[in-house]
């Protein structure tokens, strides 16, 4: 499984049009609604044969150019994975390193945390995972 463009050693992985990795999508998401630039959906639609299999990590540097075009920078972005089994701890400082190049921004602006729902849910009962992430922008210099 792949979160923040780190393996996450697992047993399973995601089902997805890109490459799966959900947790660059909600921050590719996040960054979007800050420069009120739309969603993934509008920019990356899953109908489209050209994102089919594309790399997460290449859909988050093409919204840090398109929040570039609007007149800003990605500033802090915080992560929250919202899953049962998949380790996060192991791989935390990699995921905040690897958010932190694509994002072009200090590694120290860079959160990323895991949490579980307590067997509540699909995520409780290990059937997918969840991400949340905030981001915010702020003028180019």
């Amino acid at each position: 499984m792949v979160l923040c463009g780190v393996v996450a050693a697992h047993d399973r992985g995601l089902v997805a049009t890109s490459d799966g990795d959900v947790a660059l999508h909600a921050v590719a998401d996040a960054l979007l609604g800050a420069a009120a630039l739309g969603d993934l959906g509008m920019h990356f639609p899953s109908t489209d044969p050209a994102w089919q299999g594309v790399s997460s990590s290449d859909i988050l540097r093409h919204v840090v150019s398109l929040v570039h075009g609007a007149g800003y920078s990605p500033g802090n972005v915080d992560v929250t994975v919202v899953a049962q089994s998949v380790p996060i701890a192991p791989h935390r400082e990699a995921m905040r390193a690897a958010l932190a190049e694509y994002l072009g921004i200090a590694h120290d602006l860079v959160s990323v945390k895991a949490t579980t729902t307590d067997g509540l849910g699909f995520t409780g009962r290990d059937e997918g995972i969840a991400v949340f992430a905030v981001a915010t922008v702020q003028p180019l210099s």
